[in-house]
């Protein structure tokens, strides 16, 4: 997957008189810079290049549209995704991110969801906008082995994988400012629960029909609970991914967060959730409270309320 993307954005920008079109032109590329104001913000500064159309008007006065081609750098798009980030989204992640940055005090983000629902992809955006760095739990076992996860479950089992599995957790557990894609099934078992919750766990939930475009427009060659001989890619894909999220819907349900990529799509006024942007994602992770924090706020409310009523301030 690559490491980033690019985000076009086309505008018409209008530079009336004085303007000499040749000296622009010298200069094909260039940084789009804000006011002082803005920077001093953090605000974003975009690379672009740009494309000059010249229309003289008099003799004296030129009128200069500009298309602007705008490249992001450190995104992704998901893996069977074809909208790009727009700059509005990029900026509203930088604002998430430092909102937050106090309240996660380093605490490691365990992104868990199904095979495809774009766990590594959103980990590189997420980890990039907040500063972390990001590991993926079946590459460590990948690592600590010497082949594919694909041929591990081939040669070793799959039990001899979810070890390993558990035991990268371990060690992931023991680290701090760290986004991490686990394995869809790394829910299953209860000690990686364990582990997971010394930091803040995420479900992305990608409604079924999407995972299985997903997969089956790239193969399931490396994906071994999935792999087939079929020519119809798409029914058995349908089949294994339904019995799948059966089996681990309540597990993924133990995540601290959930993040509905369908209700993403909804807020932008779309059903296909193929348009939700990793960006989009991640800034909707930064944005929703912890179950866990939910349970504070009822407590401390509920607190108050006996408090208040009993004219008593016992601690409940």
């Amino acid at each position: 997957m690559p490491a980033s993307m690019e985000t076009t954005v086309t505008q018409q920008l209008q530079f009336s008189p004085w303007i000499h079109s040749k000296s622009i032109a010298a200069k094909p590329k260039g940084s789009l810079h804000f006011s002082r104001k803005l920077a001093e913000q953090h605000i974003l500064q975009v690379p672009f290049s740009f494309d000059l159309r010249v229309s003289r008007h008099s003799s004296h006065r030129r009128t200069v549209a500009l298309k602007i081609s705008c490249s992001y750098k450190n995104s992704s798009v998901l893996e069977s995704g074809n909208q790009c980030a727009s700059v509005d989204e990029s900026l509203a992640i930088q604002r998430k991110s430092r909102e937050i940055e106090s309240y996660l005090n380093g605490r490691c983000i365990y992104l868990v969801g199904m095979m495809g629902s774009g766990k590594t992809t959103v980990g590189k955006v997420l980890s990039n906008a907040l500063g972390y760095s990001f590991s993926d739990s079946d590459s460590l076992v990948e690592q600590d082995i010497g082949i594919s996860v694909a041929e591990i479950f081939k040669v070793y089992g799959e039990d001899f994988f979810r070890e390993r599995e558990t035991e990268a957790l371990r060690k992931l557990s023991l680290m701090h400012q760290f986004v991490i894609s686990t394995g869809g099934g790394a829910v299953t078992r209860t000690i990686n629960w364990k582990y997971m919750h010394k930091g803040i766990s995420v479900w992305l939930d990608v409604p079924l029909e999407a995972l299985v475009k997903r997969i089956s427009a790239v193969g399931t060659n490396s994906r071994p609970l999935l792999h087939h001989d079929s020519t119809d890619a798409y029914s058995k894909t349908l089949v294994r991914l339904s019995s799948l999220l059966e089996e681990r819907g309540e597990a993924y349900a133990n995540a601290e967060v959930k993040v509905s990529c369908e209700k993403i799509a909804a807020k932008l006024g779309t059903k296909d959730v193929s348009n939700v942007t990793p960006m989009a994602i991640a800034i909707e992770i930064m944005g929703t409270r912890t179950n866990r924090d939910l349970f504070e706020e009822r407590r401390w409310l509920l607190f108050i309320l006996m408090a208040t009523k009993n004219d008593s301030f016992r601690y409940i």
